[in-house]
């Protein structure tokens, strides 16, 4: 009870660490390369830094994006009661945990090779970016999309120190579905980002929202059937993308009248259908 009722509780709901759904989905991408480059066998050390770095990453992202929108969250249903915008941590404070956040992840870049370490500096510029890009183009999910699937390019630098073809077309892959399911997120929000003028693609996509999300999770599906044809992976990961398939099928349904309720619970089970593959991954190379 006395933690609740304290500051730090109030900086534990900035980073969103009670909410653990961004920290799944940035997390599942980072370790589906993590299996890959490390051909079934990663680094153990390399693992501890990146599942670490993904936690801090995505609370310093929560905190930006809370400091970003503190004009706008009051007027949005689903954000009002959070830190900054109902009051309880200044927009002071928050630049001082996100700077916190940065200098820790960077403790553990400095761990890593200097491709690495290179490859950190457009990590930090996109996290710091994107809270701010759905005041100037409804694609702000692109830049979400780049953003959380970073990692990926950074794994195989510090796995093989270079970073092969298949690591862009695993990021790529990623951001695919990033956006998907991020569009399914901003269908949440739909009507009183209208209202405030904030952008997104669940706005500017319309009425072909839901086709449009089928269309990505449909390339998602065929991109890493791909990779495990070219991989050489059994049918254990062939398996899991045809879960990932049912996950994504369950998701239109949920999404088919566009109840913002719905759309949430599609959003978050993505979580299941990112953890599938990750498993299907592990047990082919097993």
């Amino acid at each position: 009870m006395m933690f609740k009722n304290s500051q730090i509780y109030q900086y534990f709901l900035l980073m969103r660490l009670h909410r653990p759904i961004g920290i799944y989905l940035l997390l599942h991408p980072t370790l589906w390369a993590l299996w890959l480059a490390g051909n079934g066998h990663p680094s153990f050390e390399l693992v501890i830094i990146f599942v670490l770095g993904v936690i801090i990453m995505r609370s310093a992202g929560c905190v930006i994006n809370d400091y970003a929108d503190r004009n706008v969250d009051p007027h949005v249903r689903r954000t009002k009661d959070r830190p900054i915008a109902n009051g309880q941590v200044s927009p002071r404070e928050a630049l001082y945990v996100f700077i916190l956040m940065i200098l820790l992840s960077f403790l553990l870049v400095l761990q890593l090779n200097l491709l690495t370490i290179l490859l950190s500096i457009p990590a930090v510029c996109l996290a710091i970016v994107y809270p701010f890009m759905k005041r100037y183009t409804h694609f702000p999910q692109i830049i979400l999309g780049a953003a959380f699937s970073w990692a990926i390019p950074m794994v195989f630098s510090a796995q093989l120190n270079q970073v092969p073809f298949l690591a862009w077309w695993l990021f790529l892959t990623a951001l695919l579905w990033t956006v998907a399911y991020d569009t399914q997120y901003a269908m949440t929000d739909r009507e009183d980002d209208l209202k405030i003028g904030v952008k997104s693609t669940a706005i500017i996509f319309g009425r072909f929202d839901k086709l449009i999300i089928g269309i990505l999770q449909m390339l998602v599906l065929i991109s890493l059937s791909l990779i495990g044809f070219v991989q050489n992976l059994n049918t254990w990961h062939q398996l899991s993308v045809l879960g990932m398939a049912g996950c994504f099928i369950y998701q239109q349904y949920l999404i088919k009248d566009r109840h913002p309720t719905r759309c949430f619970e599609a959003f978050l089970n993505n979580h299941w259908a990112g953890l599938i593959v990750f498993i299907g991954l592990v047990f082919s190379y097993l």
